[in-house]
């Protein structure tokens, strides 16, 4: 059985060091995940999506990968699912995660910064951004590890300013 998934890898030009419009050094996708760790959870296109959606239970996820031996072959979500599936009043016990992933993948580099990261998410719709280093999966980033950084910085910001204005 033969995958042929496009990948579409968005990489914007930019300066060595990533800064805000602000002039603060943005975090990057690399520096993401090795605090988040780069542990990757992944399924064969072969899997039974009955499967694939029990160990997005038990690992409270809500995407894997598909992965056709090292190469990325597509990523099923919640979504698919729920459109895929249940709308279509199909069985999970039948069908393949092959049968209902995304084969168009939009994946990042370990370069780009968060606010990248969000602006691609927002604008394409999509909840889960595998990283891609050097033509292999680095890691996965979510909308809620980008939000929980975004809110981090917010939160240094206002620090940085309440020391400002009491000193």
């Amino acid at each position: 059985m033969s995958f042929s998934g496009i990948l579409l890898n968005w990489i914007p030009s930019r300066p060595s060091v990533p800064v805000s419009q602000e002039g603060k050094v943005m975090k990057t996708v690399k520096q993401l995940l090795q605090a988040k760790g780069g542990s990757v959870l992944s399924v064969s296109p072969a899997t039974r999506v009955f499967d694939a959606l029990k160990l997005m239970a038990e690992k409270n996820v809500g995407a894997l990968l598909v992965m056709d031996g090292e190469t990325l072959a597509g990523i099923m979500s919640e979504r698919d699912y729920a459109r895929k599936v249940i709308l279509l009043g199909k069985s999970s016990h039948e069908l393949t995660v092959s049968d209902i992933m995304s084969d168009k993948v939009i994946t990042v580099t370990p370069l780009q910064t968060v606010d990248e990261c969000m602006a691609l998410m927002s604008g394409r719709r999509i909840r889960h951004l595998p990283v891609m280093d050097n033509g292999r999966v680095a890691g996965v980033l979510s909308i809620g590890d980008l939000v929980k950084e975004v809110i981090a910085m917010q939160q240094e910001t206002i620090k940085q300013l309440e020391s400002y204005i009491n000193s």
